[in-house]
């Protein structure tokens, strides 16, 4: 085949229109399942403080008909509420806008510095899932070091299981004791889930969530599977039969334990500091047991003007609360 010469083509044209969409696409995923599963408190102070309690495990109790004199030295004992700490610790993004940015017609979106903004709250949650499901401790801060809040590691006890040697944090250090890591992962397995659902239980827990990153999702899919000539899970593989397009489900989003139903929810934010190179760790968690206690709430804040700009500040202040540890669990350095 040929052209005939001369023939006009859009390759030798010079003032074609520029064929722009009016769509930005922005696949940067925004789910943060742990801060917004948080309830909600307020707190008046840097370093805030609550109180948790529990109840003895029973035991025999029993007694004379008709006694009359119990005796002082066999007195009940007493237990008395443990307080809690944790700091507040600040989150923020500073958008700068020139002028004339901010009056030119772009394709898509509306006014620049809005456009930056909604973009940098946006990245914040993210920074807070992140930051809130990391191992580190509460600590003071200073003039030179930022305050930060006790990540949900450092706040989970009872309802522990690590591979190798690790620890978690000792009751009475919760929250300024980082949950200590071997250099021996722990598998995502059968065994070692219904160990946590099972420690959780018997300090009194009733966790329904199990947040993990997407290969620990994965893997307890997998668990499903048939494999060595054994189904684990009790769950077959499910195949449609019918006139349609086949199907095959090799996903498992609930758990039906011996002590209840658990969502297993994947976190694309969640912190991956573990030992190896994408080792991280699974949550159980009931959520009426955590919130986020506000000093600030987020709020934007209109920098001084200095010159042929504009100047905003997207802040806020938050702490953890961990209202009693006994409620939740967590599979340490798994992958």
């Amino acid at each position: 085949m040929a052209i005939v010469t001369n023939t006009a083509t859009t390759y030798t044209g010079a003032t074609i229109r520029e064929d722009l969409s009016d769509v930005i696409y922005n696949i940067a995923p925004m789910d943060t399942p742990f801060l917004s599963g948080c309830g909600k408190g307020k707190a008046e102070a840097t370093l805030f403080e609550w109180q948790i309690d529990t109840i003895a495990a029973g035991s025999a109790n029993r007694q004379l008909e008709g006694d009359d004199s119990p005796a002082v030295s066999v007195a009940t004992a007493s237990q008395q509420p443990t307080k809690l700490t944790n700091y507040t610790q600040i989150s923020r993004a500073v958008n700068m806008t020139s002028g004339t940015d901010e009056v030119v017609n772009y394709a898509g979106r509306g006014k620049a510095q809005a456009y930056q903004l909604a973009k940098a709250g946006k990245r914040m949650k993210r920074d807070m899932e992140f930051m809130l499901t990391q191992n580190i401790v509460k600590a003071v801060g200073s003039t030179s070091g930022a305050r930060q809040t006790a990540g949900l590691p450092s706040w989970l006890n009872t309802g522990y299981v690590n591979g190798g040697s690790g620890g978690s944090p000792a009751a009475g250090s919760l929250g300024t004791t980082a949950m200590v890591l071997s250099g021996a992962n722990v598998a995502a397995s059968e065994a070692n889930i219904k160990a946590v659902i099972k420690a959780c239980f018997d300090a009194g827990g009733q966790p329904d969530m199990i947040l993990v990153p997407s290969v620990v999702k994965q893997t307890i899919s997998g668990l499903a599977s048939v494999g060595s000539g054994s189904v684990s899970l009790g769950i077959p593989p499910r195949h449609s039969v019918g006139s349609g397009p086949a199907t095959a489900v090799a996903a498992v989003d609930v758990y039906v334990s011996d002590f209840g139903t658990f969502k297993i929810v994947p976190d694309r934010n969640l912190a991956t500091d573990g030992v190896g190179s994408v080792a991280a760790n699974a949550f159980f968690l009931d959520m009426d047991f955590w919130a986020i206690n506000w000093l600030r709430p987020w709020h934007t804040e209109l920098m001084a003007k200095t010159g042929d700009s504009i100047k905003q500040m997207l802040i806020a202040e938050y702490g953890l609360v961990s209202r009693n540890e006994k409620s939740s669990g967590i599979l340490a350095n798994v992958k």
